[in-house]
């Protein structure tokens, strides 16, 4: 259900939609996840994030 819901906001704004570069941390250093290798995206893909509010 909730996917559901989420695919239709999803079509919803299709047209407004941009790419988001994403960033982390790697040994002190700052780096756009989309230069990962393949294994290297899987394993921050499993990572825990964590909300500052």
């Amino acid at each position: 259900m909730k996917t559901k819901l989420k695919n239709d906001v999803l079509a919803q704004y299709k047209e407004q939609r941009t790419k988001c570069l994403v960033y982390t941390r790697v040994m002190g250093y700052h780096r756009p996840v989309e230069s990962f290798n393949i294994g290297k995206k899987g394993e921050h893909q499993q990572r825990k994030h964590f909300a500052k509010y």
